[in-house]
């Protein structure tokens, strides 16, 4: 069984950050001591640079299968991993979507050959497919998608009774994406009369709007409150939103979650003039007091988690008119530096950021074993270079689609090491071709 030192780490974990050696054995953290010896170990000599534990991402879209010209599991996860990501969940509307629980173990065969980071999947809910999930293990993923709204690859769930059933009818956490679809609908009639299919992008926000997004989580709140059902809501985008939620219980009494992404904690309104449809996201990027009110709402803990919303897409694609570009673009594999980036700026500590990002998707979701560094745990860690230079430009982006709404950002850290399992599998912009993934396990 392999054996690897890690010496002269600082370690972010659990509210606090010390100096400290690591020992790996094989596929977990071994030990956590100063000046840890072994003669059968090799030594990696981290100089003092941060350890964290591997970011876990709730929402990515991978597009595998059936629209791999956009990315594909192997591509993404391979770019996740050189981001700091050693864990991702991979969500339902791909082609064919996964709403049966023969695609949902389809998707898992691909992953266990493909995958670069630890991986699991959420089961679709549809109008339709209340039995089916009704037969789905509890342990079997990591839970259940809900298009309250509709995006890229339309699963809108707008059956009021077929909701309520959903809610009702599972243990699981039922993660949501909450808009209004018919004041989307309204707004956005109301702008192709004006400009037809070349609507402005800087419209984008007010056609799925601060109201769109209330409107739904408010209803799906009140709804999870009825039912006492598991409710994570994805993709906070507004102020407004943020006071239906609670800090005022700890994250594992909550019945009522919720998550903001790197998108909307980054950019705001101001930007689409320079960035267009590069930036267009469904919820939207919305107003620099949107932004503001959801920097407060993180740090003082109604919102539970961060994620990345990771949505590739051709720039072929994202280049088409208002109406026919598609939402989504491709964030992991820069989420962690645009975090570090605010840590520097005295936005967050490196202690609450490794809450959202590790913590706490590992307690919301009962992951086994992961996102923490402690004795016992799977070795997913990640070494970041603090005061290294880093630009994101085309000949370093790892995604499929070949760009990122980063590009010509210059970050301060970057990613050294990343650790899946105890194995090495990113060191310095060279990837590992050894595949040391795993199936996420549960404690339900």
């Amino acid at each position: 069984m392999p054996r690897i030192i890690l010496k002269n780490a600082k370690v972010v974990n659990e509210n606090c950050t010390f100096e400290t050696d690591v020992l790996l054995e094989g596929d977990y953290i071994a030990r956590m001591d100063a000046d840890i010896s072994d003669a059968n170990a090799s030594v990696v000599d981290l100089n003092g640079d941060l350890l964290l534990p591997g970011i876990i991402d709730d929402q990515v879209h991978f597009r595998e299968p059936g629209l791999t010209h956009k990315g594909t599991i192997a591509t993404e996860s391979r770019a996740a991993i050189a981001g700091g990501i050693t864990t991702f969940m991979e969500q339902p509307n791909t082609n064919p979507q996964t709403t049966t629980l023969q695609k949902l173990e389809e998707k898992f065969s691909i992953a266990s050959k493909d995958a670069f980071a630890n991986y699991s999947f959420l089961f679709g809910g549809t109008n339709d497919n209340l039995e089916e999930l009704k037969r789905l293990d509890k342990n079997a993923c990591s839970g259940v998608k809900l298009f309250l709204g509709s995006s890229t690859g339309n699963m809108l769930v707008d059956d009021e009774s077929v909701l309520e059933k959903i809610f009702s009818n599972t243990e699981m956490v039922i993660s949501a994406h909450c808009e209004d679809e018919g004041t989307i609908r309204a707004n956005m009639a109301k702008y192709q009369e004006m400009y037809g299919d070349d609507i402005p992008v800087e419209m984008h926000p007010i056609i799925r709007s601060a109201e769109a997004c209330y409107l739904s989580s408010s209803k799906a709140i009140a709804l999870a409150k009825r039912t006492g059902a598991r409710l994570h809501v994805f993709h906070i985008s507004t102020g407004i939103e943020t006071d239906l939620f609670t800090n005022e219980i700890p994250l594992e009494k909550k019945k009522i979650t919720s998550e903001v992404c790197i998108h909307h904690l980054w950019f705001s309104d101001e930007d689409y003039a320079k960035k267009g449809t590069l930036i267009k996201w469904n919820p939207a990027v919305k107003t620099k007091e949107d932004r503001d009110k959801l920097w407060d709402a993180l740090l003082d803990d109604r919102i539970d988690v961060v994620a990345t919303d990771h949505a590739p897409h051709t720039l072929e694609e994202k280049n088409n008119p208002y109406t026919k570009a598609p939402s989504g673009g491709p964030l992991v594999q820069h989420a962690l530096l645009a975090m570090l980036e605010k840590e520097q700026e005295g936005k967050i500590s490196l202690e609450k950021m490794v809450e959202k990002m590790c913590h706490n998707p590992a307690k919301l979701f009962d992951i086994d074993r992961r996102g923490f560094v402690r004795e016992g745990y799977y070795a997913d860690l990640v070494q970041v270079t603090r005061n290294s230079k880093n630009e994101v430009k085309k000949d370093n982006i790892f995604y499929k689609c070949g760009w990122s709404p980063f590009e010509g950002t210059t970050f301060d850290s970057k990613v050294a090491r990343t650790f899946v399992n105890g194995h090495l599998a990113y060191e310095n912009g060279r990837f590992s071709e050894k595949r040391n993934a795993k199936r996420l396990t549960f404690n339900r």
